[in-house]
């Protein structure tokens, strides 16, 4: 007959059984037999509440959704010979990307004879890098890259903390958005107090 390694409700060590004596025991507490690690040679098994299990796996797989941070690159593009009031509205969408967590790829386009002065770009990147120095920093230097010169800004704040501080903004306000809908959780290897044999 296959045996398990049980372990009992409160994380505690039953032993290596028979299949049989573990969903008796299951039955006889009122709980669950879950295979928690199938791989395992015998296999583990646990009793345990499957419902409330699966409920607080989704609550804690919500929560990590909440929490992770999703690295969005955002992409401004300039020219070398950009128009100064231009200059000031990309700028403003970089400070408004590097407010949101989000990272910036800053891209300088040059033109026929505007390739052979790389320094225009280089000088351009350089000055929206010191201007936006308070929301972020130079996470990859530029560089070319055919007919562009591309610089990455990484803003000092992480996603999840604009997050946050958007929600506190929200939350003041009265418009707090509604929460994410929990993620449906499956399960392997469950024998529910329904699908257990009667004895």
């Amino acid at each position: 007959m296959p045996e398990v390694r049980l372990v009992g409700p409160n994380g505690e060590q039953v032993g290596i059984v028979s299949i049989h004596d573990a969903l008796k025991l299951a039955q006889e507490a009122d709980l669950d037999l879950v295979e928690v690690a199938a791989t395992a040679r015998p296999p583990v098994c646990k009793l345990m509440d499957y419902g409330k299990f699966k409920y607080e796996s989704a609550m804690k797989a919500r929560e990590a959704r909440r929490n992770q941070a999703h690295t969005i690159i955002k992409e401004i593009k300039l020219r070398p010979k950009i128009d100064p009031h231009d200059y000031e509205t990309k700028k403003g969408h970089v400070v408004r990307f590097l407010k949101a967590g989000d990272k910036v790829k800053v891209t300088i386009m040059f033109r026929g004879r505007e390739q052979s002065r790389p320094e225009l770009g280089f000088r351009l990147l350089q000055r929206l890098a010191e201007d936006v120095t308070e929301l972020g920093f130079v996470e990859s230097q530029a560089k070319q890259d055919g007919r562009n010169m591309i610089m990455v800004i990484g803003p000092h704040k992480k996603k999840a903390e604009a997050k946050a501080e958007k929600a506190a903004a929200r939350a003041q306000r009265g418009d707090e958005p509604a929460g994410d809908n929990p993620p449906a959780e499956t399960a392997a290897g469950v024998a529910t107090r329904e699908s257990q044999p009667q004895q």
